[in-house]
């Protein structure tokens, strides 16, 4: 304990000068918490000059611009199968083409990697737990980076941020610097390019010898999406802290560091100069965002659809936003995301042609659901909505039409009516804007429904996916009464 308070008031003292230096990885936390490394650091040094400066030149190529967290997509979009691939992800991998070394269901039984919804922009949020990883023995890590890339194709085509939970990686089950310098290799531009931003949370002196190993090989541009995260508490500017799928090692870790500093905290020097959508302040009766829809109604003459949605979709039920290639997938710059919100919320004018463009609108409305305090779906309904697909086929439109005819409110059902209508002039406009019931359903079940504990895994998503499709696909029998 001793020990860790030390390292903690060093730390202090080494950054209390604000530098900025997003190249340096500093020491953090006791290494008590992990033992020593115990590879030869010199195997890494089989990667020629020559690969190293072919590696930095494919990343300089990358157009991302880091005043944007947000950026359009370039690199093509989902296909039509996106939906049928993340289930066979969550069952494991398993494809009616697939052979043995293609069914990953004893690496997913571990749960290393998670999907934890999206975060405060509408990204994707991916996590991976290393004290989740099996010992070394157990554990095929040539078959586990297969899987991890499997998955992770399930993402890339969009924006999306990995979260990745350090404590628990130790000489058990750690693995080598060849395998961690094959997996670099092998994420490649594809993968690099729409990944937004990486939070290490409690990294440690491994992280410090693995980015100074790796760093001559890792660009500015993807230094600069590396964030380093002392403590828990810390990600609540960035991400939907509640939906996170935190392992309890790491949260009782966390408790302990807090305890042992006596609840300071240090950011490192190349923390986000942006902060979240949820940032503190009054709470005004124009409220549109983090307030439930009774606020909202009471406080907008009892129209139970809030101006933020009603104004969103009136900007976008055009021919341009219809056809706009990848609407609802595709990013916006976060600050302007950050002033109309804001606008929103103080019931000023907002003008999206001053403000941004079709892509700013369309961000908005998946923020809005994304923020309510109870999912649009309901906390009610979720078990019901979980279990769906594995009805009967010829019960799921009864079933369906009971959940949001019967069981889900009024105002949650004319809200959910009014959305939905919207959705289907975008699934029409499919050809030109490739966003199919599918792909719609992927970008916007995860805001419609998630359970109280916020914490979503692969199968999770796939059913709520499922639903959402489902929804939109018969759309005008579900809303008859």
């Amino acid at each position: 304990m001793e020990e860790i308070r030390k390292e903690n008031k060093t730390n202090e003292r080494r950054f209390s000068g604000g530098s900025t230096n997003s190249d340096s990885v500093p020491d953090n936390h006791d290494c008590d918490y992990e033992p020593a490394l115990e590879f030869d650091d010199t195997e890494l040094v089989q990667a020629t000059n020559s690969e190293i400066e072919m590696d930095k030149q494919a990343e300089a190529n990358t157009d991302d611009d880091y005043q944007y967290l947000e950026s359009p997509l370039s690199d093509g979009l989902m296909d039509e199968n996106f939906e049928e691939a993340l289930a066979n992800t969550a069952n494991g991998g398993i494809d009616d083409d697939d052979d043995d070394m293609d069914d990953f269901s004893d690496i997913a039984k571990y749960g290393i990697v998670e999907v934890a919804g999206d975060d405060s922009y509408g990204r994707k949020v991916i996590v991976i737990s290393a004290c989740k990883l099996p010992s070394n023995k157990e554990l095929n890590h040539a078959k586990f980076l297969r899987y991890l890339m499997y998955t992770l194709d399930q993402f890339v085509e969009s924006d999306y941020t990995l979260v990745y939970f350090h404590y628990g990686l130790n000489s058990r089950n750690k693995p080598s610097l060849s395998w961690l310098w094959a997996a670099y290799k092998a994420f490649d531009r594809k993968y690099k390019k729409n990944l937004k931003t990486l939070y290490l949370v409690h990294p440690t002196n491994f992280i410090r010898i693995v980015w100074q190993i790796f760093r001559p090989a890792i660009s500015v541009k993807f230094g600069k999406k590396v964030m380093y995260v002392n403590y828990l508490h810390e990600l609540k500017k960035h991400l939907h802290f509640e939906q996170l799928a935190i392992p309890k090692a790491v949260l009782d870790y966390d408790s302990q560091l807090k305890a042992v500093a006596k609840g300071t905290s240090t950011w490192f020097p190349n923390s986000p100069s942006s902060g979240s959508l949820h940032l503190p302040g009054p709470l005004y009766g124009t409220q549109q965002f983090r307030v439930p829809l009774s606020f909202i109604k009471e406080h907008n003459g009892g129209d139970p659809i809030p101006r933020v949605v009603k104004e969103c979709i009136a900007y976008l039920d055009n021919d341009a936003a219809l056809e706009t290639e990848g609407i609802f997938r595709r990013s916006a710059n976060t600050q302007i995301l950050k002033t109309v919100q804001s606008l929103f919320d103080e019931g000023k004018p907002v003008n999206f042609d001053e403000h941004g463009d079709i892509l700013v609108a369309a961000v908005m409305i998946k923020s809005f659901l994304r923020e309510l305090p109870e999912p649009l779906l309901t906390f009610d309904l979720y078990d019901d909505i979980i279990s769906f697909q594995e009805l009967e086929q010829t019960e799921k439109l009864p079933v369906a039409k009971s959940l949001i005819l019967q069981r889900l409110p009024e105002d949650n059902y004319l809200l959910l009516k009014y959305i939905v209508e919207f959705l289907v002039k975008v699934i029409n406009c499919s050809d030109l804007n490739k966003m199919t019931a599918s792909n719609l359903a992927i970008v916007f079940g995860p805001n419609l429904v998630w359970s109280q504990s916020r914490q979503a895994s692969l199968s999770s998503i796939t059913h709520i996916n499922h639903f959402t499709e489902f929804l939109l696909k018969n759309h005008n029998l579900m809303f008859t009464k």
